[in-house]
């Protein structure tokens, strides 16, 4: 993955709450171009918090659409669509801050379960396992906000998943890793 600089960085985070601020205020803004790093398929997620409490965290695992379009679609649902929060409305928006998180390709560990501890990186992987129907992805600034090792990191993606804490063990589910840049306002 070729990483963004941090000026990318930043012009990321401004695109999101450009288009936060076009959405749910109605308010137009001048437009803001973005370089061709933008048109490269990326997997990101947009991050909204309020007073250092999560407001809404949406994205996209995989690589699926350009990062331009991906934050701008991550950061609407973000604001709407996570079913964990009302919508976000217009007076609450300058009070929310944004946080933007660009992927590298999810990887499969191959390891055995009884290995896949070793294989994470506090602070560098994130997480997703899949089995039984259902998937749960954990970013890689969680595990560190909430001062988790390797196995509370493991156990918490599978409850994020709907399944029982330690079913990382279980063979039949999948664990993959990733990296993420992080770019907050």
């Amino acid at each position: 993955m070729q990483l963004l600089n941090e000026k990318e960085g930043s012009l990321a985070v401004t695109y999101a709450r450009q288009v936060l601020n076009e959405h749910i205020c109605r308010k137009p803004e001048e437009t803001i171009y973005l370089p061709q790093e933008f048109s490269e398929k990326r997997g990101v997620f947009v991050t909204l918090t309020k007073s250092g409490d999560l407001r809404g965290c949406i994205g996209f695992p995989l690589p699926v659409m350009p990062l331009g379009a991906a934050i701008k679609d991550a950061a609407i649902s973000a604001a709407e669509a996570d079913p964990r929060f009302p919508p976000v409305r217009c007076p609450e928006l300058p009070f929310i801050h944004i946080d933007i998180t660009v992927l590298s390709v999810p990887v499969v560990c191959d390891l055995s379960p009884e290995k896949r501890p070793k294989a994470i990186k506090i602070g560098t992987h994130g997480l997703i396992v899949r089995g039984y129907n259902r998937s749960g992805l954990l970013l890689p600034q969680v595990a560190v906000e909430w001062g988790f090792d390797e196995l509370t990191f493991l156990n918490q993606v599978c409850l994020k998943a709907g399944l029982p804490a330690e079913s990382w063990k279980d063979p039949g589910v999948e664990l993959l890793t990733f990296e993420g840049q992080i770019f907050t306002e």
